[in-house]
């Protein structure tokens, strides 16, 4: 009877299994990422020149509300205000009071006794008007809300929940770290997406799922996948002549010497990929490692085939989910466009709403493509050689 291989073979990547080759792949790729991360971290402060440019304000401080009534504004007589009193909780002069008016309006903030709010500080502003209403203060709200969830997944997941969150942490660093310090100094945003995206799939597939042959096929999956992904998006982007002036936010970043407003679609494009990229490969390698162990006996055929039929169903409400939440991101913007009238094809071929459209389907071709491709390396380092499917 042929013997199997032992986990220890699995582990580390037995020849025999197609393992060596998926390890130096997966090395290599380390390998770049992380002299790509050497080469573009940004050096110096990237906030600075935006400060500059764009007037922001240089700093914030939390606040309290003191006070609040309304009464006849200060600068018309003839118009209601909202007077607002806060007292600075940290800072340079925390322990100080400062005052606000906002005229009455819908639009118009409301605030009482106690309330918690973010200021900005305009340094260079008379002193009456040197801090300014910025937003509420919803930190202690967003701790807590983070604090359950990272409970619920640590409860379910144990120490895969604790290794899913260090990944995401590792995420979160990168993205602010690497990926927008980088942009801001003027590097090729494609670029920096490409090896900031690397290093959040890398980190979060092996912090979350050890050094093992399944991590192997799916970091391979997900490196090729997002390849197809970007030459996909550069290609359409190109076709379409996206400006990259679709929203508000790119007109204020377009006074940012350097920065490539255009390569902002394509490396949302890429980012936007990554993690249902991780999703869908990690399913998919995981599928076909469980079915091989349910039976050993099964043929790379087999294998394929079985995984294929679980990546159809998965890639279904895969697509779904990305749709759906670039459409829960832009509801107002849907809801001003159904209230103009505006025929559907006019609306889907203004910029704003075009890109989204650009991510989601191409995001989708290479979710699409991945599952084929995982399933089959999975597939192939499960078995020794045995035939694959043509």
């Amino acid at each position: 009877m042929e013997s199997r291989p032992t986990d220890l073979d699995r582990l580390l990547g037995d020849d025999r299994r197609g393992g060596n080759w998926l390890t130096w792949a997966v090395a290599s790729v380390s390998l770049l990422t992380v002299v790509g991360l050497v080469w573009l971290w940004p050096r110096g402060d990237a906030r600075l020149p935006a400060s500059e440019t764009l007037g922001l304000a240089s700093g914030v401080v939390a606040a309290e509300v003191v006070s609040a009534e309304d009464g006849p504004c200060s600068f018309a007589a003839d118009l209601f205000c909202h007077l607002v009193v806060f007292e600075l909780l940290d800072g340079d002069e925390a322990g100080a009071q400062t005052s606000q008016e906002f005229e009455i309006a819908t639009t118009a903030p409301r605030f009482r006794g106690g309330d918690r709010v973010v200021l900005n500080v305009v340094e260079d502003a008379p002193p009456e008007f040197r801090y300014q209403f910025a937003d509420r203060d919803r930190r202690a709200v967003l701790w807590h809300l983070g604090i359950a969830i990272a409970a619920a997944v640590v409860g379910l997941g144990r120490l895969k929940g604790l290794a899913a969150l260090a990944g995401l942490a590792a995420s979160v660093l990168v993205l602010v770290a690497f990926i927008a310090p980088a942009i801001l100094r003027g590097e090729n945003p494609v670029l920096v997406a490409a090896v900031g995206g690397s290093a959040i799939a890398l980190l979060s597939l092996y912090l979350a799922h050890g050094w093992h042959p399944l991590t192997h096929v799916a970091a391979v999956g997900t490196f090729a996948s997002l390849a197809l992904t970007l030459a996909l998006s550069a290609a359409v982007a190109s076709l379409a002549q996206f400006s990259g002036f679709g929203s508000e936010e790119a007109f204020f970043l377009a006074y940012v010497e350097g920065l490539q407003i255009r390569g902002l679609i394509l490396a949302g494009a890429v980012l936007g990929a990554i993690g249902a990229l991780d999703d869908v490969t990690v399913t998919q390698a995981s599928t076909v490692f469980e079915l091989d162990r349910a039976n050993p006996r099964s043929t790379a055929r087999e294998l394929f085939t079985s995984g294929l039929r679980v990546g159809r169903d998965h890639i279904a409400s895969t697509v779904n989910t990305l749709l759906l939440a670039y459409a829960g991101a832009a509801m107002p913007l849907l809801l001003l466009f159904t209230m103009s009238g505006m025929p559907l094809g006019f609306v889907a071929n203004s910029e704003i709403v075009a890109v989204e459209i650009f991510r989601t389907l191409v995001g989708s071709i290479g979710l699409v493509a991945s599952v084929p491709l995982t399933t089959w390396l999975a597939a192939r380092v499960v078995t020794r050689g045995r035939p694959m499917p043509a």
